[in-house]
């Protein structure tokens, strides 16, 4: 088929045809095939201004009433409306017998184009964001045969600085681990992070309007940065972190390997970026991106106490018996909590119980023991609302010994050894 050209180009065409110059150079100037110049000028002789198909009856014109009835109910913004969503209303509800590209030239010649909108390009102050995406590469060898990774990226916003964690999964653990990695690398962290939606960091909606995942929400709150979901089909928003992808694909893609492990692609990794950070140039300073970053990282925050990645986190109630539920098990808290609230986390091998900013205990999670234990939480000085238990007793005491004795030690006759301490 012959390319299309515009009223324009087809003038310019026939300027220089009357001047004489050849076809081959009119098609080199246009960009076009000797062919195309030859087929216009053919309509020209003819008198064609036009293409003939223009003048045709669009198929779509016996559902006018319909089409613009679903393009005033779903255009907005300054997005076009879907017309392949409206091709399939079409066809399903009206048994529209044409084609895609029908309607597709139809609502193109009969409706305008929305009116571009314009966006703000903003240089942040240093240590005020970070950006963070995903990259997928689909056959890494690692040791075990090609196989699917992903690449967590952070970029600091104002020195460009990225930091790229590979991980086989992108589940809540690997979201929050991949972060603490970053961070580490980083030398901290900036005071907002901005995101796009994934399930791990927006669990419903999107943007401004979406609810932030509890999970991620608490790690946040501890590790103390503003969490800012960028606008869906918004890649300008975070144009500084999708740079440092596209920079994954060119200068840190692993291509298929083999490496003796993800330990030695992420060490590749880690030299790959610092050799690229000493020699690219950062547009807020005209300094090195090292450079920058070395400036950069007196205003991010410390990153000494970095949370235990967890993937679960609720508030219980402290019983008076000083125990907490979580995930069918009880865990004992010290006394003074009792009738208060705390926050518990569930970590990939333990359970944190945390009060204020403050890890109160520790515990091994998915325990085989449903009630676990810790006489620690029992002792201490009273508070002004709450006493501690009363002191166990002598069988108590002796109950205790015996239970914390290793089993090789603990004397045969459990119920003679009790009957002493009755008598």
């Amino acid at each position: 088929m012959p390319c299309r050209l515009s009223e324009e180009e087809i003038v310019t065409l026939r300027v220089l045809n009357g001047k004489g110059k050849k076809k081959t150079e009119i098609a080199s100037v246009l960009g076009v095939s000797e062919g195309a110049v030859r087929y216009h000028l053919r309509k020209a002789d003819r008198g064609v201004v036009r293409d003939g198909r223009a003048e045709k009856p669009f198929k779509a014109e016996g559902f006018r009433e319909v089409i613009l009835a679903w393009y005033e109910a779903h255009r907005g913004g300054d997005r076009p409306v879907n017309v392949q969503d409206l091709y399939e209303h079409l066809v399903e509800q009206y048994g529209y017998e044409g084609s895609y590209r029908s309607v597709l030239r139809y609502v193109r010649r009969r409706y305008p184009r929305p009116k571009m909108r314009t966006y703000r390009r903003v240089e942040t102050p240093a240590g005020a964001q970070s950006q963070t995406d995903w990259a997928e590469y689909p056959r890494v060898d690692v040791g075990r045969g090609p196989e699917p990774l992903s690449a967590f990226i952070m970029s600091l916003s104002y020195s460009r600085m990225p930091a790229v964690i590979w991980r086989r999964g992108k589940g809540q653990l690997s979201w929050l681990e991949s972060h603490n990695e970053a961070y580490r690398r980083l030398g901290g962290v900036a005071a907002v992070n901005r995101i796009d939606n994934v399930k791990t960091a927006i669990a419903a909606g999107a943007g401004a309007w979406g609810r932030i995942h509890p999970v991620y929400r608490a790690y946040a709150r501890a590790v103390g940065f503003h969490i800012d979901a960028c606008a869906p089909r918004a890649g300008n928003a975070k144009g500084k972190v999708e740079a440092k992808v596209r920079l994954s694909r060119l200068r840190i893609n692993p291509g298929k390997g083999p490496f003796d492990g993800m330990e030695e692609l992420q060490a590749w990794s880690d030299k790959r970026v610092a050799r690229w950070a000493e020699k690219a140039v950062c547009p807020a300073t005209g300094r090195s991106v090292r450079a920058s970053w070395e400036q950069e990282c007196r205003w991010l925050r410390s990153v000494e106490s970095l949370p235990t990645p967890f993937d679960v986190v609720v508030t219980r109630p402290v019983y008076k018996d000083c125990m907490i539920s979580f995930e069918g098990r009880f865990y004992p808290v010290p006394f003074r909590y009792v009738g208060q609230r705390v926050e518990v986390r569930g970590c990939a091998d333990t359970v944190e119980i945390w009060k204020d900013g403050r890890l109160l205990r520790a515990y091994p999670r998915h325990t085989p023991e449903r009630v676990l234990s810790d006489p620690s939480c029992y002792e201490g000085e009273a508070t002004d609302r709450v006493l501690p238990p009363a002191p166990l007793g002598r069988m108590g005491r002796k109950l205790e010994e015996i239970r914390t004795m290793p089993v090789a030690e603990r004397p045969l006759d459990l119920y003679a050894a009790l009957m002493e301490v009755a008598r």
